[in-house]
């Protein structure tokens, strides 16, 4: 279940500071709509790696779509590597 407190619970912050854990953010209210998530460093650094992640595949796909897969060969040449 969200933890979801309004932000003038923020004049006791330690006891909202004490309901963040990883992956159990604390959802502030402002006149009783979301306004801010306060989020553990571990799991702010997660969602940080996943968006750099999605952002890559992207560009991998959509490089893809532009100029197509590359030959094996080109592959090997590429890398200097010799298959045979």
């Amino acid at each position: 279940m969200p933890n979801i407190k309004p932000v003038s619970d923020l004049r006791n912050y330690n006891e909202v500071l004490r309901g963040i854990s990883v992956g159990e953010p604390v959802f502030l209210t402002k006149n009783g709509r979301g306004r801010y998530a306060i989020v553990d460093i571990e799991e702010y650094e997660k969602m940080q790696s996943v968006i750099k992640l999605v952002s890559e595949l992207s560009y991998g796909e959509e490089s893809v779509k532009a100029k197509g897969f590359a030959d094996i060969s080109d592959v090997e040449k590429l890398l200097a590597v010799d298959m045979g």
